[in-house]
């Protein structure tokens, strides 16, 4: 009696429509939608600031540090940037939160009941201002520059060369 193996042909059917093409998971539609709300960043604004260890610090290929060390140093650059994250947001978020919905509320009350009816007033009035302006000018401004003109028309400049 000895040991005995066996070759076993071992295959997997998988239908097309539920195998992931993106090479990710495959999640169920509930585990889909639960992925889609932990998106915190939709519109992607801040994007640029999705920085790595390799994005800010760098080593050429001919000057290198100890293997350690820049393990090392990543893990302590991933660990204070995470933590140091959480603790700021944990402190300013909330205040800051508060801060910016007050400002943009009163940017919003302002821009709705002040800047906007402004803007349509003088518009509004505008054709009315503008017919008074021409007046004035062609009253007091025109005959004016009319006459300087008239002064001026009779000057006349010769240049001799000797």
């Amino acid at each position: 009696m000895g040991l005995e193996r066996e070759k076993a042909d071992t295959r997997i059917f998988m239908d097309d429509d539920s195998f992931p093409r993106s090479g990710g998971p495959a999640l169920s539609e509930a585990e889909k939608c639960a992925e889609d709300e932990l998106d915190r960043d939709p519109h992607g604004l801040n994007a640029h600031l999705q920085l790595g260890f390799e994005d800010v610090i760098a080593e050429p290929e001919l000057t290198h540090s100890f293997d350690k060390v820049w393990i090392c140093s990543h893990a302590l650059f991933e660990l204070s940037k995470y933590l140091l994250y959480k603790l700021l947001t944990l402190v300013l978020a909330i205040p800051l939160a508060l801060v910016v919905g007050i400002v943009f509320a009163v940017l919003s009350c302002l821009h709705i009941w002040i800047v906007v009816p402004f803007v349509k007033t003088c518009l509004m009035v505008l054709p009315s201002v503008q017919t008074i302006w021409k007046s004035l000018t062609d009253v007091f401004v025109v005959p004016f520059f009319q006459s300087i003109g008239r002064c001026f028309a009779m000057v006349n400049i010769r240049l001799d060369q000797e």
